[in-house]
């Protein structure tokens, strides 16, 4: 496993950041973790970065442990913290060779990072000039600098534009290919384009760890029906496996189906056999954002 974290606690004084947390992360994986602020994300990534101690429980990093090898998993991880710690007042290639310093890195190797990271045309500029989205991407290059098998990634697209927020998300699914990377952020989308699996947090706890398709295809069905009048609620509740009824404005109702079967035909039998007219009906499955809010409201 290249992160296995076994019954991880973080206790500020009374107040628990994380409690009793446990998960592995296979080789080549790309996993969201997500929460709202205030959850314990940027405290697990910094117990995996060794950053901080926990109170209890155990990790180990691409085989090393956190607690007796904290060097060699510094070493094998590459990180970029929620707030990108940069030297304004340097240039790019040269804060980049002051990082190389440290793990001895060549110089064929920093330019070999310029290019991935799209930083050519910048290189010679002070990271203070560059707009977010190149600090952003000086920031990667700095983390993938001594080439980690890991990256750990803590909020890497806030504050980006869309066209900086595509950009980033190229490059993180490119070196993806080749690392397992383990990120955190609050754009849904974000997770949904990138992402293999998604492991959501909340006030301490895992509460979802799942594939990302598997999350959503295992998620109730919705299905939204407009009528030509007004029909009662109560009476859309005699559909089989309806779980909840909405009207959403109008003769339009919004029908939760507790199954993964198509209930479309079921919806549109049910109106003729009860001399109801339907103007338009389609399906609509559950994005991840709408879980996110179910599962950490």
């Amino acid at each position: 496993m290249s992160i296995s974290v076994s019954n991880i606690s973080k206790i500020y004084n009374q107040q628990t950041a994380l409690d009793n947390i446990s998960f592995t992360i296979k080789q080549g994986e790309i996993v969201g973790f997500l929460g709202p602020n205030g959850a314990g994300k940027s405290t697990m990534m910094k117990i995996l970065t060794t950053y901080l101690d926990p109170s209890e429980g155990k990790a180990s990093v691409n085989g090393f442990d956190i607690h007796t090898q904290p060097i060699e998993v510094q070493r094998s991880v590459g990180y970029l913290p929620e707030h990108n710690p940069l030297y304004l007042e340097m240039y790019v290639r040269e804060y980049l060779a002051f990082n190389a310093q440290v793990y001895k890195i060549s110089k064929s190797r920093i330019e070999e990072i310029i290019e991935l990271t799209g930083l050519t045309p910048e290189a010679n500029k002070k990271i203070s000039q560059l707009s977010k989205g190149y600090r952003q991407r000086v920031g990667l290059a700095c983390a993938l600098l001594h080439d980690p098998k890991v990256l750990i990634l803590d909020e890497p697209t806030t504050g980006l534009d869309p066209n900086q927020l595509v950009d980033i998300r190229e490059l993180i699914k490119s070196v993806g290919r080749e690392k397992t990377i383990f990120l955190s952020t609050h754009i849904m989308q974000e997770v949904e384009a990138m992402c293999d699996r998604v492991i959501i947090i909340n006030k301490g706890e895992i509460v979802a760890d799942k594939n990302l398709n598997e999350m959503i295809d295992q998620t109730d069905q919705i299905v939204e029906v407009e009528f030509d009048y007004r029909v009662e609620e109560a009476f859309l509740l005699k559909l089989d496996n309806v779980k909840n009824v909405k009207n959403i404005h109008g003769f339009i109702y919004q029908l939760t189906f507790d199954t993964t079967t198509d209930m479309r035909s079921a919806v549109f039998d049910f109106a003729h056999d009860n001399e109801l007219k339907i103007l338009q009906l389609s399906r609509k499955n559950k994005d991840l954002e709408s879980l996110f809010r179910e599962l950490t409201k």
